[in-house]
């Protein structure tokens, strides 16, 4: 077996703490890691044939290669899209860095390496890039930092040029990055601005940017933009300084508020910043927050956001399912936090939080062909949702695809004692165990859809570490070997591994019902279904004709039980859950009525109802969609 870096040296990941960095656990190298089978393999490949494609072609049909030819000078014309489009771009390109981490593509790669030109050619000679003041008002620069996007375009650019330099050894789209960040160095924290941009984003870039260059500067500068939120600066802005995350400084912040891509972007950044300073009081921050979150503003999916105004994060169990946001961003920005927050600390919990947000509130975004997106990500749908094809905002796209072509670096982490598997799927996982050596494992499963896991070492030096497996806290059983193990935790086998030893793991992954906090109010009375990591929905075109979707409800005295593949939809599972259907016709003309005159329950008639995937839903014909379900009283 090829060795690979090993923990203290580079690698390739969107992660990669330095060797001094405050980490419990540090990301396998991504070249050490292969997703070959099942439900993630399936969405990377449909991200790589389809979806990346599909995405250069939106680029350059909504002008946004334009607006960058204009500024570079190749052409003539009007600034086309939203202020922030630009990103839109760097997105595309860190997706197609890490795709071709993956597996070359001199398709792929030749449309890369011709927008890496045209964004070079696009860049002042100061170093500064942004096409809407270039070409559309070069007064503009630095004077709309509320809601202009200037920092936030130039952290994407900082992310792309980071992923192109890691995957594939490319430096000039780094070198690009790096001119506008000593740029805006130069400007905002020796300079004369004092403030810092409404978006956050360009935090976690900057540590990124540090850890690759080992340029101090940088981490300096994520420090410094992070510190001057919390003191009003947005004060006479458009929407309430939560929005902004600018009520209290970051070090006393304990609830997570506004906007919630921003507050997630920032949470992110600021955990990269403990890692790397070891400031103590971010990482307490972070947990706190990270509470605030999970006990009250999250919901089922993981979806973050329960308002549409402000796009931002409501109340304490204010989580109405047909209003929810649940920007699709959200749900990367949170996937992207809960990995840093699994790397600083060890914990579980954050790998379990980010599964649930993978296989639901991040899934549901892209269309089972890889053609159209969700921009938000209601648990609830009366008259059902189109998937749009691009979008005049489009940020979620691209996000999309940048996280799925680098979703393998998330599956497994190393530390001083061993290995570490999070995420379950068909896999190879090459690493350098520090206190051992090189190792090599197959993981073989059906997961999420099986809940056996099999792990084979198939290679490993003569010396003793640790495998640890994640139990997922939503496991009502599970056994390593057939010897039963506690969930919401590891289990961690310590021996003297040799090539041809095998693991095996079993969780169960039967159907469950689930209920809700009596506190939010939305679902009250209610229930959802879940099958292993998977949330699912009813959808109007599953129920038998006639019935209708706003009048059925499930008995919670009853199991859910598999019932077969959904052609439909590519072979998914189903489940079946016993139920009644209430006739709504007498209430075709009132909105309320006397309960005396209510027909009884036992009038409702009996019904089967046919649950898919939460991710999968509004794929076939339109049609009203519910998460949450009435229990029959």
């Amino acid at each position: 077996m090829d060795e690979l870096p090993n923990a203290a040296a580079e690698i390739v990941a969107s992660v990669a703490p330095t060797a001094s960095a405050r980490v419990r656990l540090r990301p396998v190298d991504g070249r050490g890691v292969v997703i070959r089978d099942g439900l993630l393999a399936e969405r990377q490949r449909v991200n790589r044939e389809v979806t990346l494609l599909r995405g250069a072609e939106e680029l350059e049909r909504a002008g946004t290669l334009d607006n960058l030819r204009i500024a570079a000078g190749q052409a003539s014309g009007d600034r086309r899209g939203m202020v922030f489009s630009d990103s839109d771009v760097y997105k595309w390109l860190e997706a197609a860095a890490w795709e071709l981490e993956r597996e070359p593509s001199p398709e792929l790669e030749a449309r890369a390496r011709e927008t890496v030109d045209l964004v070079a050619a696009a860049q002042e000679p100061d170093g500064y890039l942004n096409s809407w003041c270039q070409v559309v008002d070069p007064a503009w620069r630095w004077t709309n930092l509320e809601m202009g996007h200037e920092l936030y375009c130039a952290g994407h650019l900082i992310q792309a040029g980071v992923a192109f330099e890691r995957a594939t050894g490319d430096a000039s789209l780094l070198a690009v990055a790096r001119r506008f960040a000593d740029l805006i160095d130069d400007v905002f924290r020796t300079g004369p601005e004092k403030g810092t941009d409404g978006h956050p984003e360009i935090e976690v870039a900057l540590v990124e940017l540090f850890r690759q260059t080992g340029e101090h500067r940088y981490l300096d500068l994520a420090g410094t933009l992070t510190a001057r939120r919390g003191h009003g600066l947005f004060a006479e802005g458009r929407f309430d300084l939560a929005y902004y995350q600018d009520v209290e400084p970051v070090r006393e912040a304990h609830s997570i508020v506004g906007h919630a891509v921003r507050a997630l972007y920032l949470a992110a950044g600021v955990t990269d910043i403990y890692a790397e300073t070891g400031d103590r009081a971010l990482l307490e921050s972070m947990l706190h927050q990270w509470e605030d979150m999970t006990s009250a503003k999250l919901y089922l999916t993981g979806g973050v956001g329960s308002r549409h105004y402000g796009e931002a994060i409501g109340d304490p169990y204010e989580l109405p399912p047909d209003r929810a946001y649940c920007e699709t961003c959200a749900s990367i920005a949170s996937i992207m936090w809960n990995w840093r927050m699994l790397l600083v600390t060890g914990g579980s919990r954050f790998a379990d939080l980010l599964e649930r947000t993978l296989y639901n509130g991040f899934l549901s975004g892209l269309s089972l062909d890889g053609e159209s997106f969700f921009y938000s990500n209601p648990l609830q749908s009366r008259n059902g949702e189109r998937r749009h094809h691009w979008n005049p905002v489009a940020c979620c796209p691209p996000n999309i695809m940048r996280l799925l072509a680098s979703l393998h670096h998330y599956l497994a982490t190393v530390s001083e004692a061993g290995v570490q598997v999070h995420q379950y799927a068909s896999s190879t996982i090459r690493t350098v165990v520090p206190a051992a050596g090189p190792v090599e494992l197959a993981v073989e499963t059906g997961y999420p859809w099986s809940g056996t896991v099999t792990v084979d070492v198939v290679s490993s030096v003569d010396a003793e570490w640790t495998l640890s497996l994640r139990i997922p806290a939503w496991a009502r059983a599970a056994t390593v070997d057939g010897e039963p193990v506690a969930s919401g935790d590891y289990a961690a086998l310590t021996r003297r591994w040799r090539a041809g030893d095998r693991v095996v793991l079993e969780i169960d992954v039967s159907p469950r019902l689930t209920a809700p906090n009596p506190r939010i109010d939305a679902v009250r009375g209610c229930v959802a279904l879940e099958r292993g990591p998977i949330v699912y929905c009813v959808e109007q075109h599953d129920l038998r004709p006639g019935t209708d979707l706003a009048g059925v409800a499930v008995d919670p005295g009853a199991d859910p039980v598999e019932n077969g593949p959904v052609d439909e939809l590519g072979g998914l599972p189903g489940v079946a859950l016993a139920g009644v259907a209430r006739d709504l016709e007498g209430w075709r003309d009132s909105e309320y009525r006397d309960v005396r005159g209510l027909p009884p329950t036992a009038s409702a008639r009996a019904t089967q109802l046919k649950a898919v995937p939460y991710f999968a839903w509004a794929n076939r014909q339109e049609g009203g969609m519910r998460v949450w379900l009435p229990a029959v009283v």
